[in-house]
């Protein structure tokens, strides 16, 4: 009876983290650790413990150890993504952990030699590529797109990030000039309608994904913050139709 009820227990657990740890894609060595941990859990309690007592724990142990197990990670071989904004804040954050990933990451920054750039070159990997991009400047933005094309050309871009956003204009809306509303929406709107434009051809081709962050602004009036909100609630605007007209393409 007691090694009925173990055996079932081992088949029914080893057999579910077998399967978990080989959609994980892990090496040998990792996938065997936890099958090992699993056998001296079961050994210890049948050995330790009269069956009533050893059985539940052995499966509550078998459970919690299967949630811990690995969850399998996106192959990341030959995919690159496009990040913009990396001088600091969540767009270097981006850039730095997506290298690590093993991804081929474009990091767009404002100033090639700034302290952010700078810190990027010495954490990062040389798979990690460092171009100089201002929004508002057609010109860098194609700049970008020819540098990008022929490294992605096979495979097409996997991911676009879109982190660069601009606001330095705390004031009502009555108060704040005109040419502060150009600016946010020239830089948060025009220039990512322009950039996203110029690399939806490689993120077709890879079903790519767009990623774009916006701003609570957008939704909702905050005092203060109209030239940013307003700039941010079109460009939310403009994500979601490009989701709807996308979707037939199988990208997001």
């Amino acid at each position: 009876m007691e090694r009925w009820v173990y055996g079932s227990l081992w088949v029914l657990f080893a057999g579910s983290l077998v399967l978990r740890l080989s959609r994980a894609q892990l090496p040998l060595p990792r996938a065997l650790l936890p099958l090992g941990l699993l056998a001296l859990l079961q050994y210890l309690c049948q050995v330790c413990l009269p069956l009533p007592l050893g059985a539940p724990l052995a499966a509550a142990g078998c459970l919690a150890l299967g949630r811990v197990a690995p969850r399998r990670r996106l192959p990341v071989a030959g995919k690159a993504v496009f990040i913009t904004g990396c001088d600091s804040g969540f767009g270097q954050q981006a850039a730095r952990h997506l290298d690590s990933m093993g991804f081929k990451v474009f990091a767009s920054v404002l100033d090639l030699e700034s302290a952010g750039a700078k810190e990027l070159r010495q954490s990062c990997s040389p798979g990690l590529t460092l171009l100089q991009m201002d929004l508002t400047k057609p010109e860098d933005i194609r700049k970008a797109q020819q540098l990008v094309q022929p490294q992605t050309a096979s495979t097409g871009l996997w991911g676009l990030v879109n982190n660069a956003g601009f606001d330095d204009t705390i004031a009502d809306a009555e108060l704040s000039p005109l040419c502060k509303f150009r600016t946010c929406m020239d830089v948060n709107f025009f220039g990512t309608l322009e950039l996203t434009k110029a690399l939806l051809p490689l993120l077709r081709s890879s079903r790519g994904r767009i990623v774009t962050v916006s701003s609570p602004a957008g939704d909702m009036p905050y005092p203060c913050l109209a030239a940013y909100g307003t700039s941010k609630a079109a460009l939310t605007l403009l994500m979601d139709t490009f989701r709807s007209e996308l979707e037939p393409w199988g990208s997001k």
